[in-house]
This record gives C-alpha cells, structure tokens and sequence, in this order.
C-alpha cells in the first residue's frame, strides 16, 4: 500500500510540474483557492517541508506557533521564482521528510488538494485519475490534519461519477472531485453539490 501511496505522489507531482512550467507570470500571481495565498503561494507551501528534519520542523512549528507554521514556509520561499519553483518540485517529484509520511499519503492527499486549488482558481480544469482520485477520497474522511470529520459529521457522501460513498446521513451528492474539496473546505464548490445534506455541509465551511 506504501509503495501505491508513494507511486501515486510521484505521479501527481510530475503531473503538476508539467502544468506549472505552462503557467504565465500572470497566472502565477493569480489568486488560489486556498483563502489569502496567490497560486505562487501554494506551490511554495507544497515545496516548503520537504528538506526540513526534526530540527527544522520543529523550529517552523516554534516559529509559527503551530496553526502558523505553513504561512512560515511560505514566507521562506517567496523570493524564489517561479521558475525556480518549478525547478525545485521537478526535482522533489519522489515526496521526502514530512510529505513522505504515512507511505506518501500527506503528499498524495496535499498535492491533489492543491493541484484543484491551482487549476480551479485558473478556470483550467483537469480529470484527476479515477484510481488517484478515489484513493484520496478513502483517505480523506478520517483525517483531523484538515478537519474532515467535523464537516462530514452526519452526512452521507456519494460521488456520482465514481464508485465511492461515505457515511450515513443526509446525502450530499456530486463528482468525485468536488467532493473531495468540499471535505477540504473549499466553499466554491458548493453549487457543484446537490442533495439533502448540501445546506448542513456549507454551513460548515
């Protein structure tokens, strides 16, 4: 399952280096999903633990508190560009220290999320792989890191164009992929959603 995990890390990253290098410097300046951060932004978050040791980590989680800590990698690769932000991805396509964790799973799980907040936000869409993206949507229910379980509590999930459901409750239907960033916290795909729990959903985003 490691070995899975990890190929399939591999293959959206290489996947997401290939688009960024197509990317304007415009583009890169456009704003993302992810609330307050430009698409440059994103990518110098993706990159931004994946040399970091114990040491390092610990001292980016002092540094930012904790709930902080993402903002401070951030803040540490700004002065790249975005051509060198590519570079770097390009060369970090197998995921190591703190994204190479749980058999590749955060890399998995944070790089699809990110790859749709990029493509999203530039009205340049993709069809994440099935087996990817119902790998991800299998890992995303018990995950506290992004506060899943909170957002889903009492809902049943059912992707209409995938063989995937989750949990009972009133159901909250729509793509795979939408669903997956609903279960993220994403707000804008809300009118993708249908269903008797699509209200008790986006009152909790």
């Amino acid at each position: 399952m490691g070995a899975d995990l990890m190929a399939m890390a591999r293959a959206e990253r290489t996947e997401l280096a290939e688009f960024l290098a197509t990317l304007s410097p415009q583009q890169w300046e456009h704003d993302s999903l992810c609330a307050g951060w430009s698409i440059k932004d994103v990518v110098a978050h993706m990159i931004s633990y994946e040399e970091l040791g114990a040491v390092g980590l610990f001292e980016r989680f002092a540094r930012g508190r904790v709930v902080h800590a993402n903002q401070v990698g951030v803040d540490e690769y700004s002065s790249l560009t975005p051509e060198q932000l590519v570079s770097f991805l390009a060369d970090h396509v197998q995921p190591r220290g703190l994204t190479a964790g749980f058999g590749g799973m955060i890399a998995l799980v944070d790089g699809t999320i990110h790859h749709q907040d990029i493509r999203r936000s530039l009205a340049l869409p993709r069809t994440v792989p099935p087996d990817r993206l119902d790998r991800v949507l299998r890992l995303m229910p018990l995950n506290p890191r992004l506060g899943v379980p909170r957002r889903i509590r009492g809902l049943r999930l059912r992707a209409d164009d995938i063989d995937w459901t989750h949990g009972r409750g009133r159901e909250v239907v729509g793509t795979g992929e939408a669903l997956l960033m609903a279960m993220a916290g994403r707000p804008s795909v809300l009118g993708e959603l249908s269903g008797a729990g699509q209200k008790v959903l986006a009152s909790r985003l």
